[in-house]
């Protein structure tokens, strides 16, 4: 069945939709598994999204880096740890909100590792962990 298809871009030139006019799904897949190999994006590790959020801006703040520092002192160098940042939408419905990203293979020794560097820790923000999340905001 043959149709019309209408695609709104403020970069037409780009290699996605190149892909996508030509309806080269191959050369798509084989550039974007090249970039997640080298990046390491799934399917090559598991990002985790690491939230905390809550109503006082500056406990938010230190309960994340809190955990940030918990993750580094037992690090067995099985994650890669960056650096605690406000979400990119850093506040909804009055809530401050707070992210780390890890990269990793997911497996008991992590959840572990996560699971320590939470659970002393005393706040009233919400912690949330999110493995290979669908979104990042």
């Amino acid at each position: 069945m043959q149709g019309n298809v209408i695609i709104q871009t403020y970069n037409p030139e780009s290699f996605p939709i190149e892909c996508a006019k030509e309806q080269d799904y191959l050369k798509f897949y084989e550039q974007e598994i090249k970039l997640r190999s080298v990046l390491k994006y799934p399917p090559f590790c598991d990002i985790i999204k690491l939230e905390v959020s809550g109503l006082n801006g500056n406990e938010v703040k230190k309960t994340i880096t809190s955990i940030y520092e918990n993750l580094l002192n037992n690090n067995d160098r099985n994650l890669i740890i960056y650096s605690p940042m406000p979400s990119p939408v850093s506040k909804i419905k009055n809530k401050y909100r707070w992210r780390i990203i890890i990269k990793c293979r997911l497996g008991n020794t992590v959840i572990n590792e996560i699971n320590n560097a939470i659970k002393n820790i005393k706040t009233n923000a919400s912690i949330s962990v999110d493995v290979n999340p669908n979104n990042m905001n």
